[in-house]
């Protein structure tokens, strides 16, 4: 038998070369306990009818010593990522049956080490909302307490890893989309830098925010599965070769034991953003469970310093610029005419008008008007001008920290999950949960969250999450403390 809730890619990776189960035997557990559990939870929007013939193909490939670590590993990919030949929705109704005619460059990577899609999860519609209450297509459970949200916008992804339907699975963070639900639902959820991961196939919100990432139970394994679909990208023309640092723009991240300046390695700096910790509306269980995880960094060896970060506190108000002004370019190809829903009207105009009002949801029309107000003449100097601006100074203010610390840390969240449509009528509250994830986003830093304990709600053990971030291409370093951690 396959106790599937103590398994992680490294024990599955073990057991699969030695023969203890096949990974068609492993593929078919997680079937099960999809069957078993989904009708619940509602992580999955499509369990693929092939995946037990993708795990003899990987069954194959470990018999001839073509493995690789993520060989016959079932995972579960978000819906905003093309697969080939597969339905990928971005759960939107104006994308309802649209079939992806070629692999996004992370499924193609996967798809050559031998990987097993399992399905494509639930998520925000276009990947806009923080509980994943905005699908087309019905929301998504925590599996911690069903009557709470998973997080978002990648819940069906944290939700399908937390309840052991998934090994691992894929998500995408523009603003915290990866490590709130991972936060929430109590696993680790890791964004790379900006440019580490080919963004080629995903289908885009926000074009200089978006990146894909894992959620795994452990940071080892979001370590592999990092390294299975990292790497410069033709395709994507903002991925970037790790070896190149863009001198007075970015920080590169040198470990000590790659320097060769005879320098010798030095006790480990992690900086909190006191003044940002302040803030109101933070749970004083999520400050006392971060000062905790503090103390017991600083028992193993490392080195805690307050910092301060002035402009890190725009960061969500900068982001509610930038973010809607791309997301209204970006969605603008959604007209009824190329590809997806349409909607016949009067003529091209009425079409266009009722295409969008019927195949879009209210949060995503909600940001488009933000976006085009934002981007419109005589506007555009006052928002989304003065938002750019603003952004090179959260960055700055990044480059400028971590010249003294290696590391930043914050809480994930400034709560735990919060329950299904409490504020779903309340945008501001809702954009709120990601006021300490953004800022790695505006500044394209890689950050991870790794679970920090849970707190006691309503007779149920509701996670928590800690978070890091490094400079950028620092993902050695995130990697390293994090595992101090979980």
């Amino acid at each position: 038998m396959i106790h599937l809730t103590e398994l992680t890619i490294a024990k599955a990776r073990k057991s699969l070369d030695s023969g203890e189960f096949t990974a068609v035997e492993l593929a078919q557990a997680y079937l099960e306990a999809i069957k078993e559990k989904n009708g619940e939870i509602f992580a999955y929007l499509e369990v693929f009818d092939d995946v037990l013939e993708q795990a003899k193909r990987a069954d194959e490939m470990i018999k001839t010593g073509k493995g690789s670590p993520m060989t016959g590993i079932p995972m579960a990919i978000k819906d905003n990522m093309l697969i080939e030949g597969k339905e990928s929705t971005s759960a939107s109704k104006i994308l309802k049956g649209h079939i992806g005619t070629y692999d996004a460059t992370v499924i193609a990577k996967l798809k050559t080490a031998g990987a097993v899609f399992l399905g494509r999860t639930n998520m925000d519609e276009f990947a806009m909302g923080s509980s994943t209450e905005t699908s087309a297509y019905g929301k998504t459970k925590n599996p911690r307490d069903t009557a709470r949200v998973p997080g978002g916008s990648s819940g069906g992804s944290a939700a399908a890893v937390a309840s052991d339907m998934a090994l691992v699975a894929l998500g995408s963070d523009t603003g915290g989309s990866i490590r709130q639900p991972a936060a929430f639902c109590g696993i680790v959820g890791m964004k790379p830098s900006y440019g580490a991961v080919s963004r080629f196939g995903l289908m885009a919100m926000a074009s200089s925010l978006d990146q894909i990432g894992p959620f795994t139970k452990t940071v080892e394994d979001a370590e592999i599965v990092f390294e299975a679909i990292r790497g410069c990208d033709p395709l994507d023309s903002t991925t970037i070769p790790e070896n190149l640092v863009l001198k007075n723009k970015k920080t590169t991240w040198i470990p000590a034991q790659g320097r060769n300046d005879g320098s010798e390695a030095k006790k480990i700096k992690i900086g909190i953003p006191r003044d940002f910790l302040s803030m109101k509306g933070l749970d004083p269980r999520v400050l006392e469970n971060f000062e905790d995880t503090i103390k017991k960094l600083e028992a193993k060896g490392y080195e805690i310093v307050d910092v301060s970060l002035p402009y890190m506190k725009y960061s969500l108000a900068t982001y509610y610029i930038i973010m809607p002004a791309e997301v209204s370019s970006n969605l603008a190809r959604f007209d009824g005419v190329r590809f997806g829903l349409s909607v016949q009207g009067a003529d091209v105009s009425d079409s266009y008008k009722k295409t969008r009002a019927q195949g879009f949801g209210e949060e995503v029309r909600r940001r488009i008007l933000l976006g085009a107000y934002v981007l419109s003449a005589g506007y555009a100097d006052a928002y989304y001008r003065n938002a750019l601006k603003a952004r090179k100074l959260i960055r700055k203010d990044f480059e400028r920290v971590f010249k003294e610390v290696d590391l930043i840390a914050t809480p994930t969240t400034p709560s735990p999950a919060f329950k299904i449509g409490e504020k779903m009528n309340d945008p501001l509250q809702m954009y709120l949960a990601d006021i300490f994830t953004v800022p790695a986003n505006m500044a394209e830093l890689p950050a991870i969250s790794v679970p920090s304990g849970t707190v006691e709600e309503e007779g149920k053990q509701l996670p928590l999450g800690f978070h890091l971030i490094a400079p950028y291409f620092g993902e050695e370093i995130l990697f390293k403390v994090g595992r101090e951690i979980s």
